[in-house]
């Protein structure tokens, strides 16, 4: 009867385990102890499965008082109430809108094993407990306390996965060291970075074999696996996007390819709740200017304050990009923006010329990053009419102010990690399109003690901008609503849901058929479902 009880029990645990891999993937393996606040956050939110367990648990310690020496009675028990645990958080996972799917890596794999490995060290242990409610408390404990385990399963790891990465590391480091005439580019900023990437990479292709790195492959890991899998000696350049949480990791990067080039697209607040300040964001994007070579060449932004105003230590040539500064490199006028893309001018330094540009992309932030594609083509030898013409030809990048068809909606899809000024501009965008204009979003996230300020002035920018407002979870949206209530937004047009997968169902029956733009602004992760 013991090892018929343990069937469910054994089902939960490999269940919660995969949960539990899931949410430790997107917390970045508790760097920074990210999981650990995770964990700590959803304990306190008391959702129903752990209330279950609570229950059972209180349950189990009573048992151990009266000393309840039935083994069937305590089997059959411990039997129902792991299955019936089990559906309710099947049933609980299923009601939830799952984005991002656990990536079964390498690293996962170890991590199952390490784990594999204490459970049966505890499952040894437990052979001289001699009392059966003692072993269903401590193996019930154990599931419940999952996520803890699966911490300790990650530092137990460490020493495996920093071997690992050295080696990696090493052979990506000898590869960089063979291509000799190999140009390297890094780019970063708040936001920003992969469109700049990919946007720069249409450009240089041009003329050049130019490889950016794939997708957000932005980490030490990502860049080794750039280097090691996807650059070959038919390339000519490098575009690595380089991203970071606190101050010292861009200096890492830079460090692994050795950057020439580097283009800073925006510093904003994105992160600060990780980074620790405003400053430190500052300090810690500028590392890839200070990092190139005396010889290098940066893009700064000259719309930037917090660009214009550090006190860059590098002697490094510096091309200024800009559109409200007058007095840059590079400049874009007469910008103008439909539904079908955007027009304007580009001004290059000592050149009178108004060169006319098409793009089919959205959003001043665009304007931003093609001018730093077209500062460092303009490095590279290209010239205007190559420029222009692969301007024209730039795709738009997944979930970046892409625009998507569906009958009579088109959806504007920004749900990739908005911030504060890019969640102005997106507006702005959609502002300028014709008939129904709805805003989907469940706000901005790691914005520190600046979350609730920032997003309830999200709120009030959407007044003259959209028709309709959708907002993804009721707590997380709680400031936009406030925005919302202090500009007198008509409270009819204002619509709460729980998961992005009600959102659209909400759209389709809004649209009413008719012409109707649904700018999507921000998608989060899995961690921040309610």
């Amino acid at each position: 009867m013991f090892y018929i009880s343990l069937i469910p029990f054994i089902i939960l645990l490999i269940y919660d385990l995969k949960n539990s891999l899931h949410m430790a993937q997107q917390n970045l393996y508790n760097d920074d102890h990210r999981f650990l606040k995770w964990t700590i956050k959803d304990i306190m939110a008391l959702r129903t499965p752990f209330k279950c367990s609570l229950v059972v648990l209180v349950t189990y310690l009573i048992l151990n008082v009266f000393n309840l020496e039935s083994k069937v009675i305590t089997s059959i028990y411990f039997f129902i109430v792991c299955l019936i645990i089990f559906i309710i958080k099947v049933r609980e996972n299923r009601s939830k809108d799952t984005k991002i799917k656990l990536k079964v890596t390498a690293r996962v794999k170890r991590l199952i094993f390490t784990n594999v490995v204490l459970f049966v060290l505890l499952c040894v242990g437990l052979c001289f407990v001699k009392n059966i409610n003692l072993i269903y408390l401590i193996l019930f404990l154990y599931d419940m306390l999952l996520n803890f385990v699966v911490m300790l399963a990650i530092i137990i790891n460490k020493p495996v996965e920093k071997m690992v990465y050295l080696s990696y590391k090493t052979k990506a480091v000898n590869k960089l060291k063979e291509m000799k005439n190999l140009k390297v580019i890094g780019i970063t900023g708040s936001y920003g970075k992969t469109s700049s990437k990919n946007i720069l990479s249409d450009i240089l292709n041009v003329k050049y074999n130019a490889l950016p790195s794939p997708k957000n492959f932005n980490t030490p890991y990502g860049l080794i696996i750039t280097v090691n899998n996807h650059l070959d000696k038919f390339d000519d350049i490098l575009i690595a996007e380089m991203g970071a949480y606190k101050v010292g990791e861009i200096k890492e990067l830079c460090d692994l390819v050795k950057p020439k080039y580097g283009i800073l697209t925006k510093i904003g607040t994105a992160h600060i709740e990780i980074f620790g300040s405003q400053e430190n964001i500052q300090k810690g994007k500028f590392e890839l200017i200070e990092s190139l070579p005396s010889d290098g060449v940066g893009v700064l932004n000259g719309d930037d304050e917090l660009q214009v105003n550090y006190k860059l230590k590098n002697n490094c040539k510096i091309l200024w990009i800009g559109i409200d500064n007058k007095d840059v490199d590079v400049r874009a006028t007469d910008i103008k923006t439909s539904n079908k893309g955007t027009t304007f001018n580009v001004i290059f330094k000592g050149d009178k010329t108004k060169y006319p540009f098409t793009t089919k992309l959205l959003g001043y932030n665009n304007i931003y990053n093609i001018l730093a594609s077209l500062a460092l083509s303009k490095e590279f030898g290209l010239t205007v009419e190559q420029m222009k013409k692969a301007v024209l030809g730039v795709k738009s990048v997944e979930h970046r102010l892409e625009l998507r068809r569906a009958g009579n909606i088109t959806y504007i899809d920004d749900s990739y990690n908005s911030n504060p000024v890019g969640s102005k501009m997106a507006l702005e965008v959609l502002k300028d399109m014709p008939g129904i204009r709805i805003v989907m979003t469940p706000g901005m996230v790691e914005l520190g003690d600046k979350s609730y300020e920032l997003n309830k002035k999200f709120g009030t920018y959407m007044k003259d901008t959209s028709d309709i407002v959708i907002l993804v979870g009721e707590k997380i949206t709680r400031p936009i609503r406030d925005g919302l209530k202090e500009v007198k937004y008509n409270d009819k047009n204002i619509y709460v849901v729980k998961n992005t997968k009600e959102a659209f169902n909400l759209v389709k029956s809004l649209s009413n058929n008719k012409e109707t733009y649904c700018l999507i602004e921000n998608d989060l992760p899995d961690i921040y479902n309610e």
